[in-house]
């Protein structure tokens, strides 16, 4: 399925954030999942959310990941209100399709506010984008069709 073990892959950036070896400053985590700021924002808020166990892409993600997405969700909405975000009704939160992956290793973005995102924000994650998918049609396919497309 595109994973591996809990050190990860020595290669991949957000696996040395994930495994504290790197400057990125942590703002939520457990367990599972770490929480930092994007380096280049596309919104006022923009945070990721990636699992700690090296996934390589939310093509690989499969029904039994469900639950993952779920609490990857849950984080990255916690992110945005800690940080004052009222309005959960304007924000984007989802993934990009590969090969449109900045790194390939699986990570949601959060965004906030959508309404205020600049066009090239607006290309890259809003709604009319080719290659980013909501965490709501990822969660929609895993439950229906076992993968997304």
């Amino acid at each position: 399925m595109g994973t591996q073990d809990a050190s990860g892959d020595e290669d991949c950036l957000f696996c040395q954030i994930a495994n504290n070896q790197s400057e990125a400053e942590i703002l939520l985590s457990d367990d599972e999942l770490v929480c930092f700021r994007d380096m280049k924002p596309g919104a006022v808020h923009h945070y990721l959310v990636v699992p700690r166990r090296h996934i390589d892409n939310c093509k690989t993600l499969q029904r039994d990941n469900v639950s993952l997405v779920e609490r990857m969700e849950e984080m990255g909405r916690s992110i945005l209100q800690k940080n004052q975000v009222c309005d959960l009704d304007d924000i984007r939160m989802g993934f990009h399709l590969p090969p449109f992956s900045s790194v390939p290793h699986l990570h949601l973005h959060a965004l906030a506010p959508a309404s205020k995102m600049n066009m090239r924000s607006q290309l890259r994650y809003g709604p009319q984008s080719h290659w980013f998918i909501t965490v709501d049609k990822v969660l929609s396919q895993l439950k229906t069709g076992g993968k997304v497309k």
